[in-house]
């Protein structure tokens, strides 16, 4: 008893929801002593379902794996291939193999629009204490899941927001700096190939929404950019609402004309959307390569200008800072972003 106690404090004890995730692998794998124990959750658009591992433990292993959030989606395994995954998930229920094998897969849905699921296998079906044992343990998983989103999470859009954006930044920076390190490597992981990129959105005339319409419509434009959002990029694109109508996003992809591209993506998705009782809006949207060593302030010092320029040159428009420097449009301006800093 006292060894599940120390499992479960272990778990609580966590504050980042990809370590929460290992944490759960290595104490079902402690406690089971199973064959492997993984985590599973359902990535891409609809037809082309993907399963991501976010985390996964072997019998062998002393440490749990996890598969790059960053991972070419056509590199994972597809959702149909694994129909007992694919039942858990979809009824909600505990799903096992048929009684001469040892795969037990339980449902794990925390995230909003986040669907997974635990795998574990064994040399002998699980037994149903085991199985309760399993339970209890996602439940307290599950609750603490869904504290972390209360605190992460903006409240009327649940995207993540301007809180948790520090960390996903550091995670990108350090992600650029081994991809700068492994660049002459053959056998590196093609997960880390491109770059990673940060963009500002910007509504265009949010005000006189609010003015117009009143508040509790502003706020339904809000919510529904966020859903555009959500259908405009990838899986392990990174969406934020930092406040009022300010949304970033941090992405990963091969070169500028890549970035450029999913950003008009979700300007024409927007502009051709019609709002209820407003009918149609326009963003602004400016974006930055990360640059290796760089700062938060640095990066949205840059995103920051070029959404701004977009703004006052028409709206409705994508831009990138890079271009913009390159044409003559800005200005490039010498200075120290270490020593200035947003958070």
């Amino acid at each position: 008893m006292s060894h599940l106690v120390d499992k479960l404090a272990d778990l609580t004890g966590l504050r980042d929801r990809d370590a929460l995730d290992l944490a759960l692998v290595t104490a079902i794998h402690d406690l089971l002593q199973p064959q492997s124990a993984a985590i599973y959750r359902v990535v891409g658009e609809a037809g082309n379902e993907r399963w991501l591992s976010t985390a996964q433990m072997n019998a062998d292993q002393q440490t749990p794996t996890f598969d790059s959030a960053w991972s070419d989606l056509l590199t994972l395994p597809r959702l149909l291939d694994y129909p007992l995954r694919q039942q858990a998930s979809t009824t909600r229920q505990m799903a096992q193999s048929c009684p001469f094998s040892g795969i037990t897969v339980f449902p794990v849905s925390s995230n909003p629009g986040s669907v997974g699921v635990l795998e574990i296998a064994t040399l002998e079906p699980l037994s149903q204490e085991s199985s309760r044992l399993v339970s209890g343990v996602l439940r307290l998983y599950l609750n603490f899941q869904n504290l972390l989103d209360y605190g992460e999470r903006d409240a009327l859009t649940e995207l993540l927001n301007r809180k948790t954006f520090d960390g996903a930044f550091l995670k990108a920076t350090l992600a650029q700096q081994v991809s700068v390190d492994n660049a002459s490597d053959e056998r590196r992981d093609i997960s880390y190939t491109g770059s990673f990129w940060l963009a500002m959105i910007d509504i265009d005339h949010f005000k006189s929404v609010n003015d117009n319409f009143g508040h509790l419509i502003g706020d339904e434009v809000l919510l529904l950019l966020a859903r555009l959002m959500r259908v405009s990029f990838r899986f392990h694109d990174q969406l934020y609402r930092f406040g009022g109508e300010e949304f970033v996003v941090l992405m990963r992809c091969n070169g500028e004309a890549e970035a450029a591209a999913a950003l008009e993506r979700l300007r024409t998705n927007t502009e051709s959307y019609l709002f209820p009782q407003v009918g149609s809006i326009t963003i602004s949207i400016g974006f930055s390569e990360i640059k290796t060593g760089d700062t938060p302030s640095g990066a949205f010092e840059r995103a920051d200008k070029a959404v701004y320029y977009a703004k006052e040159h028409g709206r409705n428009q994508v831009c990138s800072h890079a271009a913009l420097i390159a044409s003559g449009a800005l200005v490039e301006q010498a200075s120290n972003v270490g020593d200035m800093e947003l958070f």
